[in-house]
Order: C-alpha cells, then structure tokens, then sequence
C-alpha cells in the first residue's frame, strides 16, 4: 500500500498495535470478505450508520460481527431513542464520506458520533474492521479499539439465521 489512512495514523499516534489485511476491492458484503480472508465471520466487523428518528440527531455508528443483523429495536433502547432507521447507501455515504464497504469508526472520530460495538465483540482478543477504504480491513485490538472510538459495548444485534 502506497499511503497510510487516517485510521492508520490514529492508531499509530495512540500506539496501538494493528495489521492491514488486505481483501479484494469488489467485496462489499462483510461474511464474503470473512470468507476470502479464511477467518470466521464472527471476527470481521462491519459498520453501520443508523439514523435516529429524531430532528437534528447525530447518527450512531453500530459495529456488528459479519454473520449477525442489526436489531433496531434493541440499538433504539440503549440508545435512548424512541425510534431508529438504517441508513440507505447513499445516505450512509453522504454523512460519512466514506463508501459502503469502507465506513470506519476509526475514520469517523472527527464526528463525535455515538459508536456502539456489538458485546459479542468483547470475547475476542482482536477483530477485524474495515480501515476506511474498500478493500481494507485492519486486525485490532478489541480492548484498545473500543477505548479509541469511545464505543459503547452493547446488545444490539441477533443471529443472522433467525
């Protein structure tokens, strides 16, 4: 890679450590990237971008395990929202300015945007996320990541087979 992100470099200014695992660009769905990297989908995080149903509300950011589904529901209540809708693509893309399949948390910090990472995340060591570019993910810590992005761990989603 010619250039390093800003997720890179915040990482680097925090000292905490990360790989780059590189996935082939035309990839967008998340349990498709787990597969063509050959680890479990229960490791790559995908990012969400929620929008509450509220005027002049900021958007959450929900972090997720590849092989669950986001329950609106359950991210409305520790969120405090009365209601809460995803974000189309094209949405998604306006408010990041990050392309679906590239939005990062780690990207997004600048926003002070309500981050939310799914608490089965908590019982892996590291876990893979996406570096703020198609085609790009990053091994990190767990632990360290959830404290950089001020993420609130929660259960927020479900088994994506019922």
């Amino acid at each position: 890679m010619a250039h390093k992100l800003n997720s890179m470099r915040l990482l680097e200014q925090h000292k905490i450590p990360y790989e780059v695992v590189p996935y082939p660009e035309d990839l967008r769905d998340a349990e498709l990237i787990a597969e063509a990297l050959g680890v479990p989908p229960f490791l790559v995080y995908k990012t969400l971008v929620v929008e509450p149903d509220r005027p002049g509300a900021k958007p959450l950011l929900v972090m997720i395990a590849a092989d669950r589904v986001l329950d609106l529901k359950k991210l409305a209540i520790v969120a405090g929202e009365k209601k809460v809708r995803m974000a189309a693509h094209k949405d998604a893309e306006r408010l990041t300015g990050l392309k679906v399949g590239g939005i990062s948390a780690l990207a997004l910090t600048h926003k002070n945007w309500p981050v939310f990472l799914d608490e089965p995340a908590m019982q892996h060591e590291h876990i893979l996320i996406s570096a703020g570019q198609r085609g790009l993910d990053l091994r990190v810590p767990t632990t360290a990541l959830m404290g950089l992005v001020r993420a609130r761990i929660a259960d927020v989603s479900s088994d994506a087979g019922g």
